[in-house]
This record gives structure tokens, sequence and C-alpha cells, in this order.
């Protein structure tokens, strides 16, 4: 029997060999791909840092920022680095690193003062005289520079700015004296001229300055029942999107009383003396806004009292702020009734009466508001009759076709009746800026209603007004100014005098007419100008 074990297992002895060999050569083949792979995904990065250039081999695919930490370079907050830090690294890139840093200098500058000229009618025309002389003031203003690689990087930008002394006008006075008859007049007239406030006491020849400053703006004006005091706002020295103005008093008894800042700001509709409470004020705010027009409104009512001594009392909430209804964003407006019983309000969508104790409103006529597609819209205008039993105030007329209620271009004056809640259409298409005003009620035949009259009643926006007056049930309706072929007025509130002329049945009405105050005699229609400066803007008698 022939062994065949040996060959057999020499066979497999020399195939197990092979298959140990080509496994250990696969092995091999194996391991030694890696190291090939290790090599070609080195990638060699340049880094441009603080004057220098230095290089640094890295894996493919490493970020920046793994990039700078493994070359021990530290950034700064402000450093800038290209590419960004989690930019993944491959051959041919290269990273810079730019050293960035900050410098603050703080300086002062002069302020120079503004020189302001104000015609006046306390001198003879032409004459110059300084009534204030002008001051300097200072800022401190903090620059920021910025360096790039220790080279500055732009011009130096400022970061903070602070008015250390606010500087003073320098104020001269220029002779605007006018040449016109002096007329005696009931009460006192108060009016602002040029940014100033003026008073005449007496007779119109009998007049002088209050304020002096410049800075009136005329959203208030108002003097108190008792004719001792002058409540008005003016310009804040702050941005208008910060702060729009500032509520303030001033004796008007004592001429060497300075004024009284009742920390208040923001009033744009509404500030007036409340009658039945001594030296104490009410007013409606607003918020201050950067787009037009300018504010949100806040439609409150609130009574702060204060002091001749100059302390102010904390502020009473009648009226809490609320949305004022429909287009409340502009505002509301409040009247004082003349028995002192009664508040009334006027916002784009209506007039109502406030409830005092309850603080609330109630409504009393609903308006539909005028759509004018800007960023302005009406309040209608508002008066008490002087018995208390009547509102006058403007409605949104019906339109005559092919425009909505809202765009109607008319507006009518309505009375409306307290006692029966009857409402009448007194005047129609008499406009938006109609300003109905009430006279004072010295017999029996009643009290008088003047009101402006739009020259163009379907463009009352824009036109100029007549001045007119009527009974107070709306007849004999007259025109009192201007003379036929004169210019219109301008859209204002008439001011009826406190009492009847001497001598006379009638009353005075004053009124501005191309920058001048005019005065005219209801009974007679006899006019006059009172000033003559062309700068009046605003004016309150009583």
């Amino acid at each position: 029997m022939k062994n065949y074990a040996l060959p057999v297992i020499a066979f497999f002895c020399r195939s197990t060999i092979f298959l140990v060999l080509a496994v250990f050569s696969l092995s091999l083949f194996g391991c030694s791909a890696p190291q090939v792979s290790q090599a070609e995904s080195l990638v060699t990065i340049p880094i441009t840092v603080d004057g220098a250039m230095i290089e640094l081999t890295v894996p493919a695919g490493s970020s920046v920022e793994t990039t700078l930490n493994k070359a021990g370079i530290t950034l700064g907050g402000l450093d800038r680095v290209e590419p960004t830090l989690f930019t993944s690294l491959n051959n041919g890139d290269k990273i810079k690193v730019t050293r960035v840093r900050e410098e603050f200098k703080t300086v002062q500058e002069v302020i120079s003062f503004e020189r302001q000229t104000v015609r006046t009618e306390l001198l003879p025309d032409g004459e110059i005289r300084i009534s204030q002389p002008g001051e300097n003031g200072f800022r401190e203003i903090t620059f920021r520079r910025l360096f790039e690689d220790n080279l500055l990087a732009g011009d130096p930008s400022i970061v903070k700015t602070v008015v250390l002394v606010q500087p003073i006008p320098e104020i001269m006075l220029v002779g605007a004296q006018s040449p016109f008859a002096p007329l005696k007049i009931p009460g006192k007239l108060a009016y602002l001229s040029g940014g100033n406030a003026w008073l005449m006491d007496g007779s119109t020849a009998n007049r002088r300055t209050v304020i002096t400053s410049g800075d009136l703006d005329g959203r208030v004006f108002s003097l108190s029942p008792n004719r001792d005091w002058l409540l008005f706002t003016r310009k804040s020295s702050k941005p208008p999107e910060e702060e729009i103005n500032t509520l303030w008093v001033v004796n008007l008894v004592d001429p060497q009383s300075k004024p009284i800042n009742l920390k208040v700001s923001n009033i744009v509709h509404f500030g007036a003396f409340v009658p039945w409470l001594s030296n104490t004020v009410a007013y409606s705010t607003v918020e201050p806004r950067s787009t037009a027009p300018g504010w949100q409104a806040n439609n409150d009512l609130i009574f702060r009292k204060f002091s001749s001594s100059g302390a102010v009392g904390q502020p009473a909430e009648v009226i809490a702020s609320n949305s004022g209804g429909v287009y409340g964003w502009w505002g509301t407006t409040y009247v004082f009734s003349p028995d002192n019983e009664s508040i009334a309000y006027a916002r784009p969508d209506g007039i109502g009466l406030v409830d005092v104790g309850g603080n609330a409103l109630i409504s009393l006529m609903e308006n539909v508001p005028l759509q004018t597609g800007s960023d302005w819209t009406l309040i209608p205008g508002l008066a008490w009759g002087a018995d208390s039993n009547f509102l006058y105030t403007v409605s949104h007329a019906p339109p005559a076709g092919g425009v909505t209620r809202e765009e109607s271009p008319f507006f009518d004056i309505s009375a409306l009746s307290l006692s029966n809640s009857t409402n009448v259409n007194m005047v129609k298409q008499s406009g938006m800026f109609s300003y109905p005003s009430v006279s004072t009620q010295n017999d029996e035949s009643g009290y008088k209603v003047a009101f402006l009259q739009a020259i163009f009643p379907d463009q009352s926006d824009s036109s100029r007004y007549k001045l007119l007056i009527m009974d107070r049930d709306g007849s004999n309706r007259s025109v009192l100014f201007p003379p036929e072929g004169s210019a219109g007025l301008a859209p204002q509130r008439p001011v009826w005098s406190p009492a009847p002329l001497e001598g006379e049945l009638g009353n005075y009405l004053g009124f501005i007419y191309q920058g001048n105050i005019w005065l005219i005699e209801t009974n007679t229609g006899k006019s006059q100008q009172i000033t003559g400066d062309g700068l009046a803007s605003k004016l309150d008698w009583k």
C-alpha cells in the first residue's frame, strides 16, 4: 500500500505557507496605505500676524481656529481673521490676522451762542438794543479711534456728547413800534410773538414782555381765569424724538417773578387751568416718536397743582391713558364749561363729556373721522354755549358723491343740546377748521357764536377763511372780516373779549391776520390792527 500521507501533508503545508504569505502580504499592503494617505493630507498654511509670517503644517480640513491655537496665537476681542475661524483649510489657503484695538479720547469744546433778532414794539421803529448778552456754552465729546495693526483706520467717531454748560443766546431787539392808536380793552390780552410771550393790560398801549426766551412753541398758551397766571409750553432742548416740549407757568402780577417748571413734558393738544381749583392746571400727554407725526397720543387727562413759590404737586389722573378710539394716535382735547361743572372732550371720532368722579368718558355724538391719507387727522372744533347747555362742534358731513364718508371734504357746524340731546345743523359746509367760539352772555338777548367759514368749502384743509358771527340759534349770520377782495384768514380760533366794550352793546373779537393781531367790534364791524411786527401766532383774552 502506497503512503500518500506525506505528499498530502507536504502539499497542505505548502498551501498553508502560501496562504500565510499571501495574508501577510495583504496585511503589509493594508498597513502601508494609510501611511501614504496621511503624508498626502498634511498641508502647510502660511499665517500673517503681528508684522511677520509663519508657516504651520496641519492636517487638511483643520479649522482656522484650531490652526491658530496650534500656532499659539491668541486673538483679542476686536481682532479680525481672514478667513473666518470656522473655515476648513486646504492646500494653498492662508490666514491673515489683523490686530484691532480702540482708543478713547475726551475733549472739551466751546458751544457758540446763537444770535436772535426779535422785533419789538417796545422800541421806536429801527432802534436796536441788546436785551440779553450771549454766553458760550461747553460740551464734552468722547471720540473713539480704531487702529488696525497699529495704523489708524478711518476717521475718529463720536461715541458720547455731554453738554456741561448750555449756551445763552444773544437777544437783539429791533424796534417795530406801531403807529396804531391805543384802544381801551377789558381784561388782559396775552399773545405769542416770535416765540416770546407778551401781555396787554387794560389798553393796547399798556404792553410788556412776559417771557423773552424765544422758545415758546404755542402748543399751549392760556391765561388763568383770574388773569394772574399764564400757562405755556416751550421747546425742549432734547431731540424731539426724546422730548417734544415742557409745560410752564409764570405769574403775571409780579413782573419780577421767574417762570415755574411744572415738570410735565410732551403736551401737544391740550393744556389749561382748571377753573374751579386755584393754581391747578389740566393737560393731556403724548409719547414722542421718531416717525410721523412725531407722537403717539395717550388721550389722558391729568390735573396738577402748583404753588406761587414754585412747588409742584403730584399728578392726579382723571382719565387714564387709553386708545382714544378711531385715529386715537392723533389725540384728544378738552373744554371746561362756563359754569365750571362739566368738561367736554373732542377726538377724531366724536365728542362727549368727562365723568370726573368715575374717571370715564361719556360719548354724546359720534363723528366719522376724516381719512386724510396722510400722517394727520382732525380733532373737531368744540365750544360750550355761554349757558353751559349747548356744545357747538364741527361735524363731518356726507360727501356729494364719488368718495366715501371718511373722505368727504365737507364739514358743518352743529349744536348739541345737553337738555334734550337734539343735534341741530347750524352752518352747512363751513369747513374743517371752522372753530366755533362763544361770547359771554351779557344780556337777555343771549350770546353770540363766532366761527370761520372756508372760502373754498370743498378744499377747506388748504382754504383761507372768513370770520363770521351769528346768534346762538344760527340766525342773523354776517361776515365781519376780511373786507371784500382781501386775502382770507389762516385757520385759528377767534377769541372774544371777556366783557362788552365800555358804552357798547357788543364785544371785541380778537384774531390774527397776516402775522398781526386785529380787534373788531362785533356790533359795528369796525376793525383795528394793534400789533405790527408780523410775528404773532397765538392769543388768549380773559
